[in-house]
């Protein structure tokens, strides 16, 4: 049994919005992705990555309650969106801990050189 109301026109379109929230929130992804862009000229070091990734998930955040229209839907449909979102969190962490720990980066240097093999002189033959 569906909770939506069908509308007298044809169209069954449950959770209609109003234009200027549309607008507003359109506005707001393309000011965080100028953003996120212009964050790609500064250096922030080992902060890069979570800085682009707290943008994406407010852009994602916005686009699955508002344009999916996940904010006006059943809360269960928003558990699974949350618990995605919180899956892939730990996927991006795990795989980030694990390219950390294989860099080149942590692996030890040699920096001394290495002592040149000396083999010993062959035994001269003795004369007899």
């Amino acid at each position: 049994m569906s909770s939506h109301e069908h509308s007298d026109d044809g169209y069954d379109f449950a959770h209609p919005l109003p234009l200027p929230l549309l607008f507003a929130v359109f506005g707001i992804l393309v000011v965080l992705t100028i953003i996120t862009v212009g964050q790609a000229s500064f250096d922030f070091g080992s902060w890069d990555v979570a800085i682009v990734m707290v943008i994406a998930t407010i852009k994602a955040l916005l686009v699955g309650a508002i344009f999916m229209h996940l904010a006006f839907d059943k809360p269960f449909n928003i558990a699974v969106f949350v618990s995605s979102f919180v899956f892939v969190g730990l996927f991006v962490i795990f795989t980030i801990s694990d390219s950390q720990m294989t860099s080149k980066d942590s692996i030890p240097a040699v920096d001394a050189a290495i002592p040149a093999v000396v083999e010993p002189a062959a035994a001269e033959p003795v004369a007899e």
